[in-house]
């Protein structure tokens, strides 16, 4: 988190700001090569991932008999094993080449996805979403750092929206495709899951597009150890504190489209409710991400979580399926105000050997929130998952107020500071 304010208050909103670094990418200046590879290897990925999502509830539950407990715990533990490889591979990111890591992630998930195809029995859904999310934990923070490599920090709040952007129009697409195919093939899921193999091989492939420099050798430098993880600077540390709370209320989108389903919606319904959201989602990521880089990603994350805050708690209370749908919406503006903002706001605070590691911990605590939120919600869920989700959306919007109050003191702060220093000279 940023330094202590005045008086010893702690200061939520200040980042720190790295002098420029070199840009490869001639007179676009932020937009390089990397970031336009890895935008499509995630547009495939996702378009995958997502054709899956908003019929793995129904998969479950409908198909193979499972309670909705066990939707909430394979996501959470999912989410968690995602965790644990995230700590492991942002260190690696920044101890060795990054390329290597990013296809074998993206490896992984692809096989996650045939596990899931194969499956007759829930146990194996799990192994196959845990793979995926094996996958994505070994490959996120290497991802991530090597996408900023050589964009000025003043710009990366852009650059992660626009990664963003591209990973959530795979999020609208893979639906899109899921849904077609459900009508096509006569309302069966199964075949579904076979379809979705073939964008996540293609994003393997795609990956041997991304350009490595070649980075000075260990004995040239001093280079992050595994074990260097202290070395992170206590303000990144407070700001983690701060994520990581929010995240133990942030349970799976996947209660969420049960809630939907609860309410009466039918699974093409459900499906187009889910294209709408990330349809705002991807329209709202690059504008979050270039207002973070003008107004600050605490300010913007914490207007993130209002919205969090009126999706969860709204959808806790109606039954209405426009309001439902609408307030699905608004969920949208939640992930792209705090998703990419969230990766640049952490890349701002530490220096270039650590920008995968710090991405690694932000991601890995990330996922231990989502899996503690999945565990406590699925099991809260009673039926039709309105107090897990009310009590949510209250626990955000005070986290909200907190970060929009702490943002806002900073702002006068630095307003007052040349009035202050004009009265003591005079």
């Amino acid at each position: 988190m940023a330094d202590c304010a005045t008086g010893g208050r702690v200061d939520v909103t200040r980042t720190r700001r790295e002098p420029p670094a070199p840009t490869t990418a001639g007179s676009r200046g932020w937009l390089s090569r990397n970031l336009l590879v890895l935008s499509g290897v995630s547009f495939l990925q996702d378009a995958a991932s997502e054709l899956l999502y908003p019929i793995m509830p129904i998969f479950l539950t409908a198909v193979l008999g499972a309670p909705a407990a066990v939707v909430g715990l394979v996501e959470g533990l999912a989410e968690g094993a995602a965790a644990l490889t995230k700590l492991a591979a942002g260190g690696l990111g920044d101890r060795y080449r990054r390329r290597p890591l990013i296809a074998a992630g993206y490896g992984l998930a692809a096989v996650g996805k045939v596990l899931i195809a194969l499956a007759v029995v829930w146990p194996v859904v799990l192994a196959g979403r845990v793979v995926d999310r094996l996958g994505k934990g070994m490959r996120g923070a290497p991802r991530d750092a090597l996408l900023v490599d050589g964009i000025p920090p003043a710009a990366r709040g852009r650059a992660f929206g626009l990664h963003r952007t591209a990973d959530t129009l795979g999020a609208v697409v893979g639906p899109l495709i899921g849904l077609a195919g459900y009508e096509l093939l006569h309302h069966r899921i199964r075949p579904l899951l076979a379809i979705a193999v073939v964008p996540a091989v293609l994003s393997v492939l795609l990956v041997a597009a991304v350009r490595e420099r070649t980075r000075p050798p260990a004995g040239a430098k001093a280079r992050p150890t595994l074990r260097g993880a202290n070395r992170l600077p206590a303000r990144f540390w407070r700001i983690m504190a701060v994520l990581a709370a929010f995240a133990l209320v942030n349970f799976p989108d996947a209660l969420l489209l049960l809630r939907l389903r609860a309410i009466g919606f039918s699974v093409t319904a459900l499906i187009l409710a889910y294209v709408t959201y990330n349809l705002v989602y991807a329209a709202a990521s690059y504008p979050a991400g270039l207002l973070a880089d003008r107004w600050r990603p605490p300010r913007v994350f914490g207007l993130g979580l209002i919205f969090f805050a009126v999706g969860y708690v709204g959808l806790g209370l109606v039954h209405s399926h426009p309001a439902a749908w609408a307030l699905l919406a608004a969920y949208g503006l939640f992930t792209a105000c705090t998703d990419g903002v969230g990766k640049a706001w952490i890349s701002g605070l530490v220096g270039a050997d650590f920008q995968a590691r710090a991405q690694g911990v932000y991601q890995a605590l990330s996922g231990f929130g989502v899996l503690v939120a999945g565990i406590w919600a699925g099991l809260a869920w009673r039926g039709d998952g309105r107090l897990p989700l009310i009590l949510s959306g209250t626990a955000a919007a005070i986290l909200a107020a907190v970060l929009l109050a702490a943002s806002s003191r900073r702002a006068r702060d630095r307003h007052a500071a040349p009035h202050r220093a004009l009265d003591s000279r005079a």
